[in-house]
Formats: C-alpha cells, sequence, structure tokens
C-alpha cells in the first residue's frame, strides 16, 4: 500500500508537469474553493516506549470536506474535516493457544494545513491535526472463542481529543484532486487541561482523491 501511495504520488506529479507545460488555462492558486474527497487509510500504531510490538497494517475508509483559503498565489491554508477508519491487527500465541485481534477505531479529524503552491497543479501541505474519537471495535478470535467489544465515546468536551501532525501533497488536476498524506499522533489532551503522551500511538498513510467546486 505505501508502495502503491507513493506510485499514484509520482504518477500524478508527472500528469501536473506535463499538463502545467502544455496549457495556459487560468491559475487559479488565488481562488477560494471547497471541495469533497474520498480514499483509504493504511493505519497501525507504534509503542512511544521503543519495545517490541509487532502489528500488522489495516485498511480503512477515510471521507470529508476541505476548504482552499488562499493567501496571495504561494501560499494559504487547507482545513478538512473528515470521517476516518484507523486501528491495527495483531496475532500470537498465549498459553499455548493462538490468537487474532483486530481494532477499528473511528475518528473524526480535523487536520489544519499550511499550504504551499510552487506551481498551480502541486499544492504541499503539513500542518497540526485535532482528532476526536468517536468509536472503537476491537475483534478478539482464539481456538473456537470469538469475541466482540464495542466502545462508544462521548464528544461534547471539544477540549478533549488527540492532536497530531500530518504532512503531503494535492495534484489539482481541473476540478479533481489527487491527495496523499501521513501522519501520527503526538499527545492526548484530558480535557481538563492536562495532556498525556500515549505509550500506542496511531500512525497513518493516505490516499484519497476529491473534487473542487
Amino acid at each position: 500500500m505505501k508502495n502503491a501511495i507513493i506510485m499514484i504520488a509520482m504518477l500524478a506529479f508527472s500528469t501536473a508537469v506535463v499538463k502545467a507545460q502544455s496549457t495556459d488555462s487560468i491559475d487559479h492558486r488565488n481562488t477560494f474553493a471547497f471541495g469533497i474527497k474520498a480514499g483509504v487509510n493504511l493505519s497501525n500504531v507504534y509503542d512511544e516506549e521503543g519495545e517490541d510490538f509487532v502489528a500488522d497494517d489495516r485498511y480503512g475508509w477515510v471521507a470529508g470536506a476541505f476548504g482552499t483559503i488562499p493567501f496571495g498565489k504561494l501560499f494559504g491554508l487547507q482545513p478538512e474535516i473528515l470521517y476516518s477508519q484507523k486501528g491495527f491487527k495483531s496475532s500470537g500465541t498465549f498459553l499455548g493457544a493462538t490468537y487474532e485481534l483486530s481494532r477499528k477505531t473511528e475518528f473524526i479529524d480535523l487536520p489544519f494545513f499550511v499550504a504551499i503552491k510552487p506551481i498551480e497543479y502541486v499544492t504541499i501541505l503539513v500542518g497540526p491535526q485535532f482528532s476526536f474519537l468517536l468509536k472503537q471495535t476491537d475483534e478478539f478470535k482464539s481456538n473456537n472463542l470469538t469475541s466482540t467489544q464495542i466502545e462508544e465515546f462521548d464528544n461534547s468536551n471539544l477540549l478533549k481529543n488527540i492532536i497530531g501532525l500530518s504532512a503531503g501533497a494535492d495534484i489539482n488536476l481541473d476540478h479533481f484532486v489527487i491527495g496523499v498524506r501521513f501522519g501520527g499522533d503526538l499527545k492526548k489532551n484530558d480535557g481538563d487541561g492536562n495532556s498525556s503522551t500515549p505509550r500506542y500511538k496511531n500512525m497513518w498513510y493516505q490516499a484519497t482523491v476529491g473534487y473542487k467546486f
């Protein structure tokens, strides 16, 4: 999946460069715009304490909306709101019995990007991301035992969130936008003025296709 995302980015970038060299269309970098997007996440978790932790990647859906706020042709802001599935898969042996664990987490992600626009068809993005956990589903399988646990979360306190960092690029082809991202969690805010560094943090790669109005 990571190689596929890189190949998509290289193909889209090459297409954008060829298009930029072969057309005389209007430059839209200084225009406000709104768009929708959808795609796929490849996510996992990593151990903050650096101990051995083996987990497999998990695929999930991502979809949402974005806006572009220009400050001239070269710079701007790009806020987004996304429904994003993350998680991981793991397997092993405990007391002689093999097991499989699959965790799916559902988030509302709010990335707030600084946009750098060297040419009309390429936008480089980097910035913080605020994530609100909506639901967590754990599926556990071991021999003849299967268990599913679902937990939903209250997000009425907007200060209770996870702060992360995300970066990537958009390739703008007329109204269509091909986006690639990577990111990871940094801190968890408890909503009471305190924050913590979770031992296990989400990290993800993301590929989307969007339409800009």
